[in-house]
């Protein structure tokens, strides 16, 4: 056997996991969480509102702290990594692109749904002209046939798309179906592929192990699995078992467990555990930060959030459409008297 790809772990925690603490981030807490991923030897770090730069709304969610003010606390404490953010285009603009840039971050994920890769044109293109690394991230790859998902994927690499990661966004494919879609990828493009998962229906470790195997080099992970729903996988887990499998990642896991102990872990409002609702998100195949608006609009109407949980899955409801759930919740309140 040849000797193994190196595997680039990309951390989310001050991303994904934004969600799970109601974007309430701080500068002391970003600090605290950068310096310690970085002295660890993550290459990757991503910061910015769960929902991607300027997601700070009523739609989405307010963030406690300003992302000018925390992409700034973060530039002064990375040394060796490189400062990540997300994009959603119809959200955050090529001026908040520039924005990130000014404030040190050096990579840019631009993320769209599986069917809209075109939408992300002009922000790779503006991400390489200052000098940035540009990724095309394709959320809710359950919801098309492989074939759709290698469309897109083509789309983002002529682009100028630096990697392309496929994004589990609701938590709801099994294994064979990661390898299905990371294979199919990473044969039809020149670019690497990365992998995101996670963890509704417990398999965001054994997902992403099976995204490795199937080629991908770019995996992402958070602290504690800290993201919406039940969560991302594991990356001092990751980070342990893929140095356990003989790969390389760069990253120290005793360092990155004691990140995920000593500093998120006391920020976190609860544990990431597979409790109801999140696990109605895989089964349904509902996007990930549906979760707590699902929560709030169940408590307003006096319904079992499970029961919306369903009715989003069966009309294929995708990032973006939050504003929808409190509709969908009042149908259903409506129906029942």
């Amino acid at each position: 056997m040849g000797e193994k790809k190196f595997i680039n772990l990309v951390d989310t925690t001050l991303r994904d996991g934004s969600h799970a603490v109601s974007h309430e981030y701080d500068v002391k807490q970003v600090k605290a969480i950068i310096s310690g991923l970085d002295k660890a030897g993550v290459r990757y770090i991503e910061l910015s509102h769960g929902d991607g730069l300027a997601g700070s709304s009523y739609n989405y969610g307010w963030s406690k702290t300003s992302e000018e003010e925390l992409l700034k606390a973060a530039s002064d404490v990375i040394e060796n990594g490189k400062l990540t953010v997300l994009l959603l285009p119809g959200i955050g603009t090529v001026e908040d692109l520039k924005m990130a840039c000014n404030y040190g971050a050096k990579v840019v994920r631009v993320a769209t749904h599986v069917t809209e890769a075109d939408i992300s044109e002009q922000h790779i293109g503006m991400a390489k002209k200052l000098g940035m690394m540009a990724v095309g991230f394709l959320m809710m790859t359950h919801m098309v046939p492989v074939e759709k998902v290698v469309e897109q994927a083509k789309l983002l690499e002529s682009y100028g798309a630096d990697y392309v990661n496929i994004a589990d966004s609701a938590g709801a494919m099994l294994p064979e179906q990661v390898t299905d879609r990371i294979s199919a990828v990473v044969d039809a493009l020149n670019v690497p592929v990365g992998f995101h998962a996670h963890n509704n229906l417990t398999l965001a470790t054994a997902n992403s192990l099976s995204a490795i195997k199937a080629g991908a080099t770019f995996i992402d992970g958070a602290c504690r699995g800290l993201g919406a729903g039940a969560g991302n996988a594991q990356i001092e887990v990751l980070a342990g078992l893929l140095q356990k499998l003989g790969y390389k990642t760069g990253v120290d896991f005793y360092k990155i467990m004691d990140v995920a102990e000593d500093v998120v872990e006391p920020i976190m409002k609860r544990p990431q555990v597979v409790c109801n609702a999140p696990l109605m998100l895989g089964y349904s195949g509902v996007y990930s930060s549906f979760l707590l608006h699902t929560y709030n609009a169940a408590k307003r109407f006096n319904l079992d959030p499970r029961d919306i949980l369903v009715e989003l899955g069966k009309r294929k409801m995708v990032g973006g459409q939050e504003d929808m759930i409190i509709d969908v919740a009042y149908e259903l309140s409506k129906n029942r008297g």
